[in-house]
C-alpha cells in the first residue's frame, strides 16, 4: 500500500476522475467544443461562400509523429459508452442516473476496453455495476453490451458487444515500457460529449501514482499535457503508431476540466487487467500490507541510516504478510524539512534484488507478483542488513486503521 486515497469525490488536490458527464445538457454544452488558448485542435465550418479550392498539405511533426495518420488509423476503434444507473429510465435523466465516457475496441469479437468508473458506481468492494450499458461506434452503430468485470484497483473495465453485423476495427496495445517524457501522443474519445475528438500533445511526467477506485493507488500511471476532459475516461492514449499506451482516466483540476494535467492507467496494467477478466469477471493481486514513505539523502542522514535509497516503512498492517515476515512499522513521528515522518521502522531496500529508490517503487515491484508467491526483502533495520523473506496474499479493497 504506497499511499491511501479517497474515493470517487475528488482529494484535496483537486483530481478527480473523468467519469461520465449528466446526458440531459447537450446545448448547454455546445459552448464547450470551441478553440480554446493552447489547444492543438481545429473546428470545421460550412459555408456557402464561394472560396477557390484549397490544397490541404499534411506534414509530420516532431519525432516522426503525425496526428492525421494516428487518427485516420485509431478512431474508427474508438467508442462512446452509455451508462444507466439506479433506475434511470432514459439516457436524457441527469444526476446519478445516466453517464457517458470512451472506450475502445479490443478485438474482432466484441471486447471493448473502458474505465471501470464508467460502467459502475461506488468503490472497492462495494463496486455496483451499471443496469444497462450501449456502445455507440464510429459509424453511428449503437448496441447494448456486457460488463463481464471491472479491476477498482487500475480503474479497469472489460466489456462486450455481439458482432454480428458491426465493422469492428480493433486497436492494438502497444507497450509502456519505452515511454519518454517529452513524446508526442494523441488522446481520442467524447469529451463533454463530443465524439471523436482529437487532442495532442505530450507525455509530461511517467510513473506518477494515481487514485483508484480502492484505497490502493494506480502506480506507474502516465502524465500528459493533452487536452483531457470528462466524457475522456476510457478513451486511448495513443503513440505516433497509433497503438495504445494507456486509458485516460483523471485530470488534475479546480475547474473540473482540462488544466494540462491528465493522468492514463498504463497499458501494462490494462493487459493484466483483462488478461484476469476476460477468465471469470475478477481480479487479484498481490499485497504485502506496509505503508511506506520517501527516504531521501537529507532524511536518512537526519535519521542516521547507512543509506540514502530505500523504503521507509510508515506502517505496517496487524496481520498481514509483512506483519507476519517479522517486519516493523514507524513507532514515532519527526518535523523534517516541512513534512512529518513516521521514523524507526524498518527500510526496505531491494525487493528480490530490484532497489526501491523512488517512493512508489516497493507497491510497483509488489505488483509484479501474484497472491501466494514468495519475495525476498533487503532490509536495514537497526544499522543492519538483512533479508527477509515474505509470502504475499490477496490485496483488499479497503485496509482498516
Amino acid at each position: 500500500m504506497s499511499g491511501v486515497v479517497g474515493g470517487r469525490a475528488a482529494p484535496a488536490r483537486g483530481r478527480v476522475l473523468l467519469v461520465a458527464i449528466a446526458l440531459a445538457l447537450p446545448a448547454a454544452l455546445a459552448g464547450c467544443g470551441g478553440d480554446d488558448e493552447g489547444t492543438q485542435s481545429a473546428a470545421v465550418q460550412t459555408t456557402t461562400e464561394t472560396r477557390p479550392p484549397q490544397k490541404l498539405v499534411v506534414q509530420t511533426g516532431r519525432n516522426g509523429f503525425n496526428a492525421v495518420d494516428v487518427y485516420r488509423r485509431a478512431a474508427p476503434g474508438v467508442v462512446t459508452v452509455l451508462s444507466i444507473f439506479g433506475g434511470g429510465s432514459s439516457l436524457l435523466g441527469t444526476g446519478p442516473d445516466a453517464g457517458q465516457g470512451s472506450g475502445f475496441v479490443l478485438n474482432e469479437e466484441g471486447d471493448i476496453v473502458t474505465n471501470a468508473h464508467v460502467v459502475s458506481e461506488g468503490r472497492g468492494g462495494k463496486l455496483v455495476k451499471a443496469e444497462q450499458v450501449y456502445v455507440e461506434f464510429a459509424d453511428r452503430n449503437r448496441v447494448a453490451a456486457k460488463v463481464l468485470g471491472v479491476d477498482p484497483f487500475a480503474d479497469v473495465a472489460l466489456l462486450n458487444v455481439n458482432p454480428e453485423g458491426l465493422d469492428l476495427v480493433p486497436i492494438e496495445l502497444g507497450d509502456d515500457s519505452s515511454i519518454q517524457v517529452g513524446q508526442t501522443i494523441a488522446a481520442i474519445g467524447s469529451p463533454f460529449g463530443e465524439q471523436q475528438s482529437l487532442s495532442v500533445g505530450i507525455v509530461s511526467a511517467k510513473e506518477r501514482s494515481v487514485r483508484s477506485l480502492t484505497q490502493f493507488q494506480i502506480e506507474n500511471s502516465i502524465q500528459v499535457d493533452a487536452a483531457i476532459n470528462p466524457g475522456n475516461s476510457g478513451g486511448p492514449l495513443l503513440d505516433g503508431e497509433a497503438q495504445v499506451l494507456g486509458i485516460n482516466q483523471q485530470i488534475e483540476t479546480r475547474s473540473q476540466a482540462n488544466a494540462g494535467v491528465g493522468f492514463a492507467v498504463p497499458v501494462s496494467a490494462i493487459k493484466r487487467s483483462i488478461e484476469q477478466l476476460r477468465e471469470d469477471g475478477k481480479v487479484e493481486y498481490a499485497y504485502i500490507g506496509v505503508q511506506t514513505q520517501a527516504l531521501y539523502p537529507q532524511l536518512a542522514d537526519r535519521l542516521g541510516l547507512d543509506t540514502d535509497y530505500g523504503g521507509l516503512l510508515a506502517r505496517v498492517v496487524d496481520g498481514g504478510p509483512a506483519d507476519q515476515a517479522g517486519l516493523d512499522g514507524g513507532s514515532r513521528s519527526i518535523r523534517f524539512q516541512a513534512s512529518r515522518a513516521r521514523v524507526s521502522g524498518d527500510v526496505v531496500l531491494a525487493v528480490d534484488g530490484r532497489k526501491v529508490i523512488d517512493p512508489s517503487d516497493l507497491a510497483k515491484f509488489i505488483a509484479l507478483y501474484r497472491p501466494g508467491e514468495t519475495v525476498t526483502l533487503d532490509v536495514l533495520r537497526d544499522g543492519q542488513r538483512d533479508q527477509v523473506d515474505v509470502t504475499l496474499g490477496t490485496r483488499p479493497t479497503a485496509v482498516s486503521g
